[in-house]
């Protein structure tokens, strides 16, 4: 038997480690967005096609992950959480190695896609061994402390695309990963998945989540509270050129800069969201309060006519505080179902959720097309934000719920 100490110190192991992946995780994540048009420039795509190109690469890393989360999710709960965490680290970091001598655009996508399936495992694995592992009175401030730390990982992309070539970058964030490797060694398995993992309840079954309509309706319900995120960083902060020189910007908007500022802003948002939470012992409200913020905060930037980059940074800033919900949903979800099914719901919602941006992505380029980029922006964070609202209502409250169960 575990010594109380021995506990605690296992405890701060997996919290650490679970943050430093997920700071591995956002900084691979995001490092397209930020060096999107140096590197495309330099393997010769032309300025006119660098949009185009980048739009569809990103999707190629998003739809990596949508596969990904499949494939993470329900080895998670056939194997176990540290499974997940060693293997999917280990396929980004090789992947992204590889992305730093790419020389054309389609085996960028391929890379990205491999990337993507990588980078699926590594957050929902690690909040639903945090969750597990820690008493349902505290583990919001666990997985709080996991998405805090871990979204800074997009300032140390931003600062080190900045001061070392875009290859040198990839090579770094592969560099990190494999590192991470080597601390995950001694790190004990959810006593959850354990006792599961000894009954015969079937487990990492992804239709398992459709058997009943209710349960159906649970998991969609999750996704969907979390759509408007990855529009505001996808698309509004990693389009901000374009969407600058809309708004007769004086000079051209950094995404680079944007995407460092949007998720030092999460950062903070992570934390006074899940204070929020614990405070109110009620994640919905943190939800509720977060999406309207974030509504505000879009609808004030896609107004702001002739906005100067000093304002996009502070702006870029006040939209990544709004959207810093994210740790709140994934442990929504982790706390939404039993522990069979548990890995399989957290690590398919958050990829479901990123792997959104493709249909809306699609949507705004047609809205783009029938109307402009500042009038297709409003519509698309409005239709967002009203599905989120909605489910957010259709969820029970999961604060304070016992997790030591499964699903039949």
């Amino acid at each position: 038997m575990q010594t109380p100490t021995t506990s605690r110190k296992n405890l701060w192991l997996i919290l650490l480690v679970a943050s430093l992946g997920y700071f591995v995780d956002i900084y691979d994540l995001v490092i397209f967005s930020i060096v999107r048009t140096q590197s495309l420039s330099d393997i010769g795509v032309a300025e006119g096609g660098i949009r185009d190109a980048g739009m569809y690469i990103i999707n190629m890393q998003m739809a990596g992950l949508l596969i990904g989360g499949f494939i993470w999710g329900t080895l998670g709960d056939k194997f176990g959480r540290l499974r997940v965490l060693f293997g999917s680290i280990l396929l980004y970091s090789v992947a992204n190695i590889a992305n730093g001598f790419v020389h054309s655009v389609d085996m960028y996508a391929i890379i990205r896609l491999i990337a993507g399936i990588g980078l699926a495992g590594e957050l929902g694995a690690g909040i639903t061994l945090v969750s597990e592992t820690m008493s349902k009175e505290k583990r919001g401030y666990g997985t709080m402390i996991v998405a805090g730390i871990g979204v800074l990982g997009a300032a140390a992309a931003f600062f080190v695309a900045e001061y070392f070539s875009w290859r040198n970058a990839y090579f770094t964030g592969g560099g990190m990963g494999l590192l991470l490797l080597l601390i995950r060694v001694g790190i004990i398995e959810s006593g959850m998945f354990k006792k599961a993992a000894e009954t015969t309840v079937a487990k990492g079954r992804f239709l398992m989540l459709f058997a009943t309509r209710e349960r159906a309706l649970r998991y969609i319900y999750c996704i969907c509270i979390s759509l408007p995120i990855w529009f505001v960083v996808g698309i509004l902060i990693t389009q901000s050129p374009e969407l600058g020189k809309a708004l007769n910007a004086p000079e051209t908007l950094s995404a680079g800069r944007g995407i460092m500022l949007c998720y030092i802003g999460t950062s903070i948002g992570e934390v006074v969201a899940g204070f929020i939470a614990q405070w109110a012992k009620s994640r919905r409200l943190a939800m509720l309060v977060f999406h309207i913020m974030s509504l505000i905060v879009v609808c004030i930037y896609l107004a702001s006519d002739g906005i100067t980059p000093e304002k996009f940074a502070i702006l870029a800033f006040c939209m990544g505080f709004s959207v810093g919900y994210w740790a709140t949903f994934v442990t929504i979800a982790s706390e939404q179902f039993g522990t069979n099914l548990r890995a399989t719901a957290t690590t398919t919602a958050p990829n479901f959720v990123r792997g959104a941006l493709i249909p809306t992505s699609f949507l705004f380029e047609f809205l783009v097309r029938q109307t402009d980029i500042i009038t297709a922006a409003y519509i698309v964070m409005i239709l967002l934000t009203a599905v989120a609202l909605f489910a957010v209502s259709q969820l029970k409250e999961s604060f304070n719920k016992d997790l030591d169960y499964v699903e039949e």
